[in-house]
Order: structure tokens, then sequence, then C-alpha cells
């Protein structure tokens, strides 16, 4: 790379100077450390998401979504944790330069970042396969984070939104399925796929009535059984009432959609369990959130992971998707 093109210039034009600056970050992009300043009486939550490409995205996938979806992957675990957003820094590997692809990446990654009023502090670029890694840090108020290992016998499971679209959409791009629908339709699942929503607002208004929580990057089924493991409890799930997409139902029956919302992934819902006695006042609350919330099913005292359906258990031996 010449000078106009090398690592400094690169963030320089594409990174330092887009993005929000928060008070909290007295030195930010271009020196060899950010300098930050935590606020009293909170805990820091820290996260970190990687996206290689033909692993996570290929090219379908729009560059400035690329951005979008690294973002939100790991706004998405900070919600889990009902933690606020605060900063972010970038590890990306290029091939090669290419000024279009890195404006429409960095500018999808920090309007994501900034309408979550994350700010973009650091990082590093360097030469290699295409690689995306983010790191997120955000505040949680001391000993009010949302865990994995709190749920309760009796606790009432939810998911927020609706689930399959995103693993609905990937099955119709890999020619893994064939429907007949509308490009409406599929303009929708792609959507989700493409450009998930964490679930922020909803993450921070819950943790004080939910007792666990974790964000559903891998599938229902698969994610619920890390809290059923943290908790030591079980899980019945009716899946007649897994929140269906007004584009899912139009595209599969009710009983063929159940694979894709159960072990399809990349939903980047949250999956929470809540106490009878708090019912009434989380559901009030959640309504501030702008996001639908569904009870699909209750935390048991024996373990494993059940699913029901007209009375009825249906045996689903499905597992979440695994990197390895």
């Amino acid at each position: 790379m010449d000078s106009t093109r090398g690592e400094f210039a690169l963030i320089e034009r594409f990174f330092k100077e887009r993005g929000i600056k928060r008070a909290d970050v007295p030195i930010s992009v271009g020196d060899d450390a950010a300098i930050l300043a935590p606020p009293a009486n909170s805990h820091l939550a820290v996260t970190t998401d990687t996206m290689v490409s033909g692993v996570h995205f290929d090219a379908h996938t729009p560059i400035d979504a690329l951005g979008h979806k690294l973002a939100a992957v790991n706004l998405s675990d900070l919600a889990a944790m009902g933690a606020e957003p605060a900063w972010a820094s970038l590890a990306l590997t290029l091939p090669d330069f290419d000024e279009t692809w890195l404006d429409q990446f960095s500018r999808g990654l920090i309007e994501t970042l900034d309408y979550h009023h994350c700010s973009l502090i650091g990082g590093d670029i360097t030469r290699g396969p295409l690689t995306l890694t983010l790191t997120v840090h955000g505040f949680v108020p001391k000993d009010r984070y949302l865990l994995r290992s709190g749920a309760q016998p009796g606790d009432r499971i939810y998911v927020s939104g609706t689930l399959g679209d995103a693993a609905l959409a990937l099955a119709l791009q890999q020619d893994k399925l064939s429907v007949a629908c509308d490009i409406s339709v599929r303009e929708a699942l792609n959507e989700r796929l493409f450009r998930p929503t964490p679930r922020v607002m909803l993450g921070t208004l819950i943790r004080n009535q939910a007792n666990s929580a974790i964000d559903l990057s891998d599938g229902l089924a698969g994610d619920l059984k890390h809290i059923l493991t943290a908790s030591k409890v079980g899980a019945r799930i009716d899946l007649g009432l897994l929140p269906r997409s007004d584009a899912f139902a139009a595209s599969v029956s009710l009983e063929q959609g159940w694979p894709y919302q159960l072990v399809g992934g990349d939903d980047y819902e949250l999956c929470f369990t809540v106490p009878e006695g708090r019912r009434g006042a989380f559901e009030t609350i959640s309504r501030q959130a702008g996001v639908a919330v569904t009870a699909i099913g209750v935390i048991e005292r024996e373990p494993g992971l059940r699913f029901i359906h007209a009375g009825k258990e249906i045996q689903c031996d499905h597992l979440s998707y695994s990197h390895f």
C-alpha cells in the first residue's frame, strides 16, 4: 500500500472521523491505546464476536449489512446481560484495499453503533483473509446484570420478536428449500438475516424482572439449553406458541417451520425467564421497548428440554449450530 492507503490512512479516513464522540472517552482512535473513564457504581460488560468470510457470510451479504451485523451481534450479547453499550474496538483483516468496500462497511458499522450511543474507540487493520472482529464494552449497574444461571422452576420462558426468519432466508439462498413466495416476502426474510435488531433497550428494561437471559445466536433449542445447564433445571416449550413473522408464516407450514425456529440460529432475539409474580410488571415494562414478547413455555424442576404441541410431547432431537 502507498502512504494514502496504509493502515493509518485507512483508519483516519474511514473510522476516526465517523461516529459519535462520548464524553467518557478522553482519548480515542489515533493513539496507541484509548483512554476510558468508566462510571462509578457500574460493572463493565465485555463481549467479542468474529465473522469470517465463507463461514458467517458470503457474497449474498450487502457490504453495509456486514458492518451492521458485526455491531448487532455484539450488542445483542450485551442486551442479554442487561448492559448499556458504550465502547467498541475493531480488528479488521482485509485481503486488499477496496475503497468502496471500506466506505460501505464502515458506514454500516458506525451507523449501528451510533444508534445505540456506542463509540468506536480503536482497533487494528491488517492484511489477510477477510475477517471481522469487534469487541464491545457496556455498563450495567452493580449486581443488576442478567445471567444464564438464575432460572427457577415456575419461571415463564419468553422470547422477543419472532424466530426462524434468518435461518429460512439462508435456506432459500442456498437452495436447500424451494418455496413459492413473493419478492416482498423474500426481502423481509433477508432483512432479518442481514440486519438483525439487537434488543438493547429491552435488555436494560427487564434486568429487574428477569431471573435469567441469553441471546439467540445458535438457535432456541441450543441456547435455551445453556440456561438450563447453568441453572440446573429443565423446561417445557409449547411449539404452537413460537412467534412467527408474516413472511415466515407465508412461506412454511407450522411443522415445516419448527426446525428453523428451534435450531436455525441468527435470530439475535432475547430468551429470558420471568417468575410468575413479576409477569404483570414485566409485560407492562416490556411494552416500553416497542418489541413484542411471547411466553412460550415454563421452567421445570426435572432436567431436560421437552417440546409439546396440542397437548402431546413432540420429539425434537436437533442440536444447535456448532463451529467444531
